[in-house]
C-alpha cells in the first residue's frame, strides 16, 4: 500500500502550517497554507518544501517540547515524503523523523501516548481515552505520520500488526472532532476498510459508506476522495463500471476549487494512470 495517502493527506497536513511561525502573524501562516493548496504546479511545491522543513527543524531546536511545532514538523515531513520521494531508503529516513516528531507532540499533551509504539491493541484503545477535541489535529498528525512510518516498513510483521491501531485512532479522531472533522479522515477510514477482502475480515460495505461520506463532506470538490474510492473499493470488489465512472468524473471535473487545486491536479494525474491500467487489472 505504498503512498496510499499521496493525494488525500495534503489538505489536512497543511493545516499544520498554522503553527509554522508562532512569533509572526497568524494571517501569514494561513496565507502560506492557502498558497500551497491553491498552487496548480506541483513542481513548485516540491522545490519549496525542503526550505520549510529546515525552517521547522530550527524552530523545534529552539522549542523542543512544543507540541504544535512538533506536529507541524511531522506533517511537513510526511507531505514531502508522500508526494515527492520514491527511494525506499529516503522514505525510511524521512518517516522516522516524522514519526519521532509526532510521538513527541502527543507525549507532551497526553502522557499515555508515550508508550504507544509498544502497546498491544487493547491497551492502545484504552489509552486513547482522555484526548480532547482541542488536540484533534495533533492526534491526526500522529495518525498520518504513523501510516507513513508503517508504509515505509510494510514488509515487517510488526508494521502489519499496528495498522488496526491506526484505524481505531482515525475512528477516535472523528469521534472527538464532531462536525469540525476534516473530510479526508473519512477517506482514510474508507481505505483502511478496503485493504482486505470480506473473507479475510475486510468491511468493504463500510468502506463504501465512508468514501461516499468523504465526497459528500467536500461537496464533491475534493477529487482525491473519488480517486481512492476507485483505487481501493472498486478494485477490491472488481466493480469495473464504478471504477471507470469515478475516474472519468475526475478527469471531467473542474479542479479549481479553493483549497483543493493542488490535490485535484494530482488526482487527475493519478486518474489517467489508473484508467490506462484498468484493462490489465479487470
Amino acid at each position: 500500500m505504498r503512498k496510499i495517502y499521496l493525494i488525500i493527506a495534503l489538505p489536512l497536513m497543511l493545516s499544520g502550517c498554522s503553527f509554522l511561525v508562532s512569533n509572526a502573524t497568524s494571517s501569514f501562516s494561513s496565507n502560506l497554507a492557502a498558497a500551497i493548496l491553491n498552487q496548480d504546479d506541483p513542481e513548485i511545491v516540491r522545490d519549496g518544501l525542503p526550505t520549510l522543513m529546515l525552517t521547522m527543524d530550527s524552530l523545534i531546536e529552539g522549542s523542543p517540547q512544543n507540541p504544535k511545532l512538533l506536529a507541524a514538523g511531522a506533517t511537513l515531513y510526511v507531505l514531502y515524503e508522500a508526494a515527492f520521494v520514491n527511494e525506499d531508503h529516503r522514505s525510511i529516513i524521512l518517516t522516522d523523523r516524522a514519526h519521532s516528531y509526532s510521538l513527541r507532540a502527543m507525549c507532551n499533551i497526553h502522557e499515555p501516548s508515550c508508550s504507544w509504539p509498544n502497546l498491544n491493541y487493547d491497551d492502545f484503545l484504552e489509552s486513547l481515552d482522555g484526548i480532547s477535541s482541542d488536540n484533534a489535529d495533533i492526534l491526526m498528525s500522529y495518525g498520518l505520520s504513523s501510516l507513513a512510518y508503517l508504509r515505509a516498513r510494510s514488509s515487517t510483521w510488526d508494521a502489519i500488526a499496528r495498522f488496526p491501531q491506526i484505524q481505531k485512532l482515525f475512528d477516535y479522531y472523528l469521534e472527538i472532532s464532531g462536525d469540525s472533522a476534516n473530510s479526508s479522515a473519512y477517506t482514510y477510514i474508507g481505505i483502511m476498510h478496503s485493504l482486505r477482502p470480506p473473507m479475510l475480515g475486510g468491511k468493504p460495505e463500510l468502506a463504501r459508506q465512508f468514501f461516499e461520506r468523504a465526497i459528500s463532506e467536500s461537496k464533491g470538490h475534493d477529487l482525491s476522495a473519488k480517486l481512492e474510492y476507485a483505487r481501493f473499493y472498486a478494485k477490491l470488489m472488481y466493480e469495473r463500471e464504478l471504477h471507470d465512472r469515478l475516474l472519468k468524473e475526475i478527469l471531467e471535473a473542474d479542479p479549481n476549487h479553493d483549497g483543493f487545486i493542488l490535490t485535484n491536479k494530482l488526482a487527475k494525474m493519478e486518474a489517467v494512470k489508473l484508467l490506462a491500467e484498468a484493462d490489465e487489472y479487470f
